[in-house]
């Protein structure tokens, strides 16, 4: 079905740069790196627009017709990917190109069809390079059980953090580790651990058939892409409280919103039960955006870090999770029940080490009057 379209076809005219393919769009990631250009998003109506450090920029060419995006869109998609979203509202799937995985989402809408193009290097980045605040990533790796979540907005690091974390945990220890994945993004090299990636949609029907499986499969870690809805969430939390090391990503700002967003997921008559879960399984959230660096060099990770200790499982226990940002404020000590720290804190730090613009550590910070606060005590 897709023998039509070709990478290779220089299909779309620019300015400057003569006409360009669809791989000649993707070399330009390798150029720059995935660190500094992440996105590529085509539509209908628009020229194609690279996100480079977090900003979109629009390529000087021509508007993009309903045929230019199929000639540009289509040849990254397997038969099968295309019949699937011939047949309904969006696609997602994955692109390997030389040194780069690229996580895609092909969707439709008011203008045609569009595509959402992320960018991800096959290097893994060293957990010393994501930019941790502290040592708690060396707690993290250490612990056989226990759900560790990864929450921010689309396009900040989380998949990036956890491939780190579960890349130092296949270097230095004997495991077995099974990801669900949709799609795959980062490849895992086989080191010390025997682990196994599958894929929703190719290697399994959904996370809930593959978490179901799981239990046969003899896992240690496990990593679930992302905690979609209330059934996924349940089994998510079962794995974390039946011995396994999971880790997962949710769509939330901060730690405090990360409880409230799981616990809205159910409806009142089982929160209580999920409260009791959460706080028997729940090991760390850590809520990451990607800030601007003051030289104009790419984004630094800013991080929140919630260390779920005695007094934290109590307040969610309790249903009492207004009160945990104090346990975020308060408990920022070297020790292994603390090592906590708020995305103000992380951004006064950052401002004062003078790698983030005080403007913009402002945009970034959830609170603007917890943030003026830690500026005064950094």
């Amino acid at each position: 079905m897709t023998e039509k379209y070709h990478a290779s076809a220089k299909v779309y005219s620019t300015e400057n740069l003569g006409k360009l393919s669809i791989l000649d769009m993707l070399a330009y990631f390798e150029e720059k790196g995935a660190m500094r250009v992440s996105d590529l998003h085509i539509k209908v109506g628009a020229p194609p627009a690279y996100r480079i450090d977090g900003d979109l920029v629009k390529l000087k060419g021509l508007t993009v017709t309903q045929e230019i995006a199929k000639q540009l869109i289509y040849p990254l998609l397997s038969d099968k990917n295309l019949s699937k979203f011939q047949g309904a509202y969006s696609v997602d799937c994955s692109y390997r190109l030389g040194s780069l995985q690229f996580r895609i989402n092909v969707f439709k809408e008011n203008d045609g069809i569009c595509a959402a193009i992320r960018a991800l290097s096959l290097d893994i980045p060293k957990i010393e390079q994501i930019g941790f605040p502290n040592n708690v990533w060396e707690d993290i790796i250490e612990r056989k059980q226990g759900l560790v979540l990864l929450t921010g907005i689309t396009g900040a690091g989380k998949s990036t953090t956890i491939a780190s974390l579960i890349d130092r945990i296949s270097e230095k220890t004997a495991c077995r580790i099974i990801t669900l994945e949709d799609p795959i993004e980062y490849i895992f090299q086989q080191k010390y651990s025997l682990i196994s990636q599958r894929e929703v949609g190719r290697d399994v029907g959904s996370f809930i058939e593959g978490l179901r499986a799981l239990l046969r499969e003899d896992p240690d870690i496990v990593f679930v892409g992302e905690m979609r809805d209330p059934e996924t969430i349940a089994m998510t939390l079962m794995a974390a409280e039946t011995g396994h090391l999971v880790f997962s990503t949710l769509h939330t700002r901060d730690a405090t919103g990360t409880i409230t967003r799981i616990l809205d997921y159910f409806p009142s008559g089982r929160q209580h039960e999920v409260q009791n879960q959460l706080s028997l399984g729940l090991a760390y959230i850590i809520a990451q955006k990607l800030v601007p660096k003051k030289d104009g060099t790419g984004r630094i990770a800013a991080i929140e870090i919630l260390n779920n200790n005695y007094a934290c499982a109590n307040l969610i226990r309790t249903g009492k999770i207004e009160q945990m940002y104090s346990q975020l404020q308060t408990k920022t000590k070297n020790r292994p029940d603390e090592k906590m720290i708020t995305m103000e804190s992380h951004l006064a730090k950052l401002v004062k080490a003078d790698k983030v613009d005080l403007l913009e550590a402002k945009k970034w910070a959830n609170n603007l009057s917890s943030f003026i606060d830690a500026m005064k005590q950094v």
